[in-house]
């Protein structure tokens, strides 16, 4: 069995972590030329999809190259936030009248940034930003706006908007662990729309790093 079972039983640790060691193990594998890329496809399907711990068992019962340091920092990487130190207080104001402004990049990111939107398209992508704070506000006056924000995994989002005729729709789901940066989005909304979203499925996201690992590791990409 290619997940650890000694100590605690399989059935009784947290579903989460023992998802996230089978997904590891099957990026390990692929990364060392061990399944194909077809094999690779198929059971991240299976361990992304899977509802019991068997599933997660069964679908790397056959692998036994496990997860190494260079492996563990090349993840560590790869799936934390960017963060740079600094002691910027300066605040960010979008004004956008009859147009469009996008941020995008590798931008630094204010601890607060006010969104002042009229019958105009804004979009915030924070998936290559870097941090200089863990709690960023974003205040909101949308009038017949839209605005559109797109964040990683591991960022977490907290909407506390006020719509009048107007729609909010936060799909983003908070993955990130505690250190983890924390956007809230507040303000309100007239006749406008609010979109938050993940730049990217948590499943693109493992099949890119795992064509890093198999680069890294001197093999071919997907």
């Amino acid at each position: 069995m290619a997940i650890d079972a000694s100590g605690v039983k399989i059935e009784d640790r947290p579903f989460a972590q023992v998802r996230e060691e089978a997904i590891d193990q099957l990026i390990m594998n692929y990364s060392h030329g061990v399944i194909s890329a077809e094999a690779f496809e198929r059971r991240l399907d299976i361990a992304t999809d899977a509802k019991s711990h068997q599933e997660l068992i069964d679908v790397v019962a056959d692998l036994t190259l496990l997860p190494d340091n260079q492996y563990q920092q090349q993840r560590q990487r790869s799936f934390s936030p960017q963060y740079q130190a600094g002691n910027d207080t300066s605040n960010e104001k979008i004004l956008c009248l009859l147009s469009s402004n996008q941020h995008s990049g590798p931008w630094l990111v204010p601890a607060e940034i006010k969104v002042i939107n009229v019958l105009g398209s804004v979009e915030l992508d924070f998936s290559e930003a870097v941090f200089q704070h863990q709690h960023i506000v974003i205040r909101v006056n949308n009038w017949v706006g839209s605005l559109n924000i797109l964040v990683p995994e591991q960022v977490n989002v907290v909407s506390n908007m006020f719509n009048i005729i107007g729609s909010s729709n936060n799909s983003a789901p908070s993955m990130g662990e505690r250190q983890a940066p924390q956007i809230v989005i507040e303000g309100y909304s007239i006749l406008g729309s609010l979109d938050v979203k993940l730049k990217r499925t948590m499943k693109e996201k493992l099949s890119t790093f795992a064509s890093q690992c198999r680069e890294m590791f001197g093999l071919n990409k997907l």
